[in-house]
């Protein structure tokens, strides 16, 4: 392939379409979104969680692999020992409900908001209207006609 205006024209029409510039504009908004979920699992949702269950704390729950202990999943990684994180798994899967449940909720509130604008106007039904001006006044011409 070679690299001539053409080729660099055609990318900039891709680039300048509508989509690429929408899943941009979605990629930015969930990057920032990603922070208010892990802020809303982290401060919120967790300390109510560990109410229920007694106190636990997901992110200390984890299993050293090999030898050694650790107080914490950082200290074991700092200190180079494998362990089985469950608790920052668990937390993973947290996030992903809760993101993937107000996606779902903007979804349907985008599509009804598109089923609204695309229902058509409701068209009144036909009243059964009497003659028009013309129909009486070719009805007055027709009596006049016939009274002669």
């Amino acid at each position: 392939m070679k690299w001539d205006k053409t080729v660099i024209n055609e990318f900039k029409d891709f680039i300048a379409k509508g989509n690429v510039m929408d899943m941009a504009v979605g990629i930015i908004i969930g990057a920032a979104f990603t922070a208010i979920v892990t802020s809303l699992v982290g401060d919120l949702i967790n300390p109510i969680i560990a109410l229920f269950t007694g106190g636990i704390d997901f992110s200390g729950w984890f299993y050293v692999l090999g030898d050694g202990e650790c107080a914490s999943v950082a200290a074991c990684t700092e200190a180079g020992i494998s362990v089985f994180a469950i608790g920052n798994f668990l937390m993973a899967v947290i996030n992903f409900l809760i993101i993937a449940f107000v996606v779902f909720m903007l979804v349907k509130m985008v599509n009804r908001v598109k089923a609204a604008a695309e229902k058509p106007e409701e068209v009144a039904p036909e009243v059964a209207t009497g003659p028009s001006e013309l129909d009486v006044l070719l009805e007055i011409r027709d009596q006049l006609k016939a009274g002669r």
